[in-house]
């Protein structure tokens, strides 16, 4: 193995700490060794000019690949906090997500149902986390996509606490033959966050008690 790919290696191991200080570190490691390399050298077997030039080379490439990485991570940084400020002008608004789970916020959640198709009426089911029926309610679907909106009350009308629950919705045409329906549940955004990963994580969209991915979102209206 040659001096410049020692010291290199050295360089770009996880246990010599921050790669940009383990470098300055190790290059000087890498001269002290070219150094003694070249005092102890055999007169009649001298050191290739050649082959140092290439080590020095070698080395240079590594110090300008680690400057790289180092100021990707910076931009990477500076990109996830310029989402997250982006995200601000959401809060307190009403956005449309596709999620299979709706948000209770202040005793009231919300889907949006479509209009009347082949399907002429659908069954809402509201879960428990055991999967347990707490609510279910059958809704005539009109000409235009329509609001629906659940109290948070169960089937013995007892009020439910605030948070994420999941539903299903079964659509049905005049003959009472299963007919898909795609709805979409409307929720307040509260907060956005990150969520931890190799690749710097998700951005993802808070809704009261339920959490969705920027990619979920259908539409926004903007009202309070």
């Amino acid at each position: 193995m040659s001096i410049a790919t020692q010291a290199a290696t050295a360089a770009t191991s996880p246990t010599t700490g921050s790669r940009s200080s383990g470098f300055g570190s190790d290059f000087n490691t890498f001269l002290t060794l070219l150094t003694t390399q070249l005092k102890n050298q055999d007169p009649t077997n001298a050191m290739d000019p050649q082959q140092m030039t290439a080590q020095l080379v070698q080395f240079a490439q590594v110090e300008q690949s680690i400057t790289m990485n180092d100021n990707m991570t910076k931009l990477i940084g500076l990109q996830q906090a310029a989402q997250l400020t982006a995200a601000a002008p959401l809060m307190g608004k009403m956005v449309e997500v596709a999620s299979d789970q709706l948000s209770l916020q202040d005793g009231t959640a919300r889907l949006r149902l479509p209009a009347a198709g082949a399907a002429r009426e659908v069954t809402i089911t509201i879960l428990d986390n055991l999967g347990r029926t707490l609510r279910e309610e059958t809704v005539a679907l009109g000409p235009t996509a329509t609001e629906w909106q659940w109290d948070g009350r169960d089937a013995m009308g007892r009020s439910l606490p605030d948070g994420a629950y999941s539903f299903v919705v079964a659509g049905r045409d005049a003959d009472g033959t299963p007919q898909p329906v795609e709805v979409t549940v409307r929720a307040r955004a509260t907060a956005a966050e990150r969520t931890s990963g190799p690749d710097g994580g998700e951005l993802r969209l808070v809704l009261g008690g339920l959490t969705v991915g920027f990619d979920a979102v259908r539409s926004l209206d903007g009202g309070n």
